[in-house]
């Protein structure tokens, strides 16, 4: 390997491991005060919270894992699942607090839902006093965090399925399977999910992750007597008070020592669960027809797994219309409340239509530039570092540092907030703009790189060497062979680092120290306030940037748009 390439690999490695190396260190130094932990145990909010937290994110995590399998099972065998991911970046784009919002505006006693069958079938002619959203089960918490959750896993399980020499291997072993006997969702039980489930656990890693320390949308939505402990741990780290601060410190590493545990505790079931096909595919030998009426696994197979897959129904598209059919009424309630006036309760529809909202989001232009700003910042120089890092490290660089590269992908975002602080601070940074975007692309790398990785290692090898036999360079490869076929994938990490931008709420509060606001900060500071349209009219604007930001990848990532491949011919 080239000297050069060499140390550009691994500049590019400290490049982006000194600023997470810093933050975790800096946070890992402020743990070490045993008076916080001390304050901690003896809180009686703490053991209440962190059972809200487990339950929430535990919960959502394994719907969200439920939905995912049921939604890619019927896609795939009634071959629609291309059609139905052709919908994704919108559900991907809307953010999880314009999620939260909207499902406010449906589900809070004044909203649409209750509002449509009052007075009629409840007799109500005012708001009752029920926990609809901010219950103290948390309900209102999981159903967000599933809805959300779910494009994501699909996304991620899209471009593993979408790769060349998977896809081509599977449909064969998935039309093998029912020539030997298998039903279509046997087959896929049996063949594709097994092979699928164990390389979406970082993916759902980071799903499990954001359940249990999502801070923004517990602060819409979720419990609030008591809360969850992130929300917790961001209520003590705003305090003033330097004890109370050590203190949500602490917080926020028991919820680091959560994720870590429970993410040990996934991946050992999710290896179990390979090493269950591995042992179920040992043995295979020629049968009968007679017994392999019986199904397509070997007699080797567990009895109570042929017993489940040869009651397997055929998976239906009543999960993924349901999934369609609520982010489609989520954003209805979204574009309605935006340009409400008055709105007197059991109303359906508003006695006023007004702009207003979007005019006070107008005169605020200076919060909508600051959120492009970041997102276009960081999302280009996450974009460009990951592409750089994938064509420039080996192998076995990427491979044995891509944990590290992942870890703001499943550690708590409270626990980041706190380490990038400091080293905001230290580095006078802090209210920053180069700061404020550092932070920004901390917690966007990884959901970059996460996308690009599937696609680069889908790329054949063999079209490098076939370029140099034609007496063309690396370069005339990269700018005419590699990126163009991987160009809708460079397109689809950008719009996902965008979004991911966009959407950061606890970065942008603390490390720009309240001299910058985005959408995000302002749709979450009005959802605790009345104003429903202003509310309604920052978390439709917080959803259309994404939106926008996914249509121009889908334009750009077209084929052969803004290239005109002339034969490549060999040189002399």
């Amino acid at each position: 390997m080239p000297f050069v390439k060499v140390l550009g690999a691994l500049l590019l490695a400290l490049i982006a491991a000194v600023p997470i190396g810093a933050a975790l260190l800096a946070v890992g130094a402020q743990m070490l005060d045993a008076s916080a932990w001390q304050a901690l145990w003896a809180d009686p909010q703490t053991w209440r919270a962190w059972g809200m937290t487990l339950w929430t994110g535990l919960a959502s995590t394994a719907l969200a894992w439920i939905t995912v399998a049921h939604v890619l099972a019927s896609g795939f065998i009634r071959q629609q699942l291309g059609r139905w991911l052709a919908h994704l970046p919108a559900l991907l784009a809307t953010p999880h607090a314009a999620m939260a919002i909207g499902l406010v505006l449906w589900l809070s006693p004044s909203g649409w839902a209750l509002r449509l069958v009052s007075p009629g079938l409840t007799g109500f002619d005012a708001p009752p006093p029920w926990f609809t959203t901010q219950d103290p089960w948390g309900l209102g918490l999981i159903l967000a965090l599933w809805l959300k959750e779910v494009p994501f896993l699909l996304w991620v399980a899209a471009t593993q399925m979408q790769r060349e020499d998977l896809r081509r291997r599977w449909q064969a072993e998935y039309a093998l399977a029912q020539t030997l006997g298998s039903t279509p969702a046997q087959a896929f039980a049996q063949i594709i999910w097994p092979q699928l489930a164990p390389r979406l656990r970082w993916p759902l890693l980071a799903v499990l992750a954001y359940g249990l320390t999502v801070v923004d949308m517990a602060l819409i939505i979720g419990p609030a007597t008591p809360p969850t402990l992130a929300v917790l741990a961001w209520q003590w780290l705003s305090d003033a008070d330097l004890l109370t601060q050590s203190q949500g410190v602490a917080a926020a590493g028991w919820l680091t020592c959560t994720v870590l545990v429970s993410g040990v505790l996934m991946v050992v079931v999710l290896q179990a669960f390979a090493a269950m096909r591995k042992f179920a595919s040992r043995g295979k030998r020629p049968r009968s027809q007679a017994a392999d009426r019986r199904g397509s696994l070997p007699q080797k197979t567990p009895p109570w797994v042929l017993h489940f897959c040869r009651r397997l129904p055929l998976p239906s598209n009543v999960m993924w219309t349901t999934l369609l059919s609520t982010y489609a009424a989520v954003w209805f309630a979204l574009t309605v409340g935006s340009v409400s006036g008055v709105w007197p309760f059991p109303q359906v529809w508003p006695e006023l239509w007004t702009l207003g909202a979007w005019q006070q989001v107008a005169s605020s232009a200076h919060t909508v530039w600051t959120t492009l700003g970041l997102g276009v910042v960081s999302a280009s120089v996450c974009l460009l570092w990951s592409v750089a890092w994938l064509e420039l490290a080996p192998r076995r660089w990427q491979q044995a540092l891509q944990p590290w590269f992942l870890l703001p992908l499943v550690l708590p975002s409270v626990l980041w907030v706190v380490g990038l602080y400091s080293l905001a601070l230290h580095t006078r940074l802090e209210g920053q703009w180069l700061g404020l975007s550092l932070a920004h692309a901390v917690m966007v790398l990884p959901y970059v790189l996460l996308a690009l990785v599937p696609a680069y290692q889908a790329v054949e090898p063999r079209q490098a060497a076939l370029v140099a036999s034609l007496g063309h360079g690396r370069w005339v490869y990269l700018w005419r062979v590699k990126w163009p076929l991987l160009k809708r994938a460079i397109a689809s990490a950008w719009a996902v680092g965008f979004a991911v931008s966009v959407a950061q709420y606890l970065p942008t509060l603390y490390v720009g120290a309240g001299r910058f606001t985005t959408v995000t900060t302002e749709a979450v500071t009005l959802a605790a306030g009345a104003q429903r349209s202003l509310m309604s009219a920052y978390a439709a604007l917080q959803m259309l940037l994404p939106i926008a930001a996914f249509a121009l990848a889908a334009w750009l990532g077209r084929p052969r748009r803004f290239e005109k491949f002339a034969p490549m011919k060999a040189t002399p």
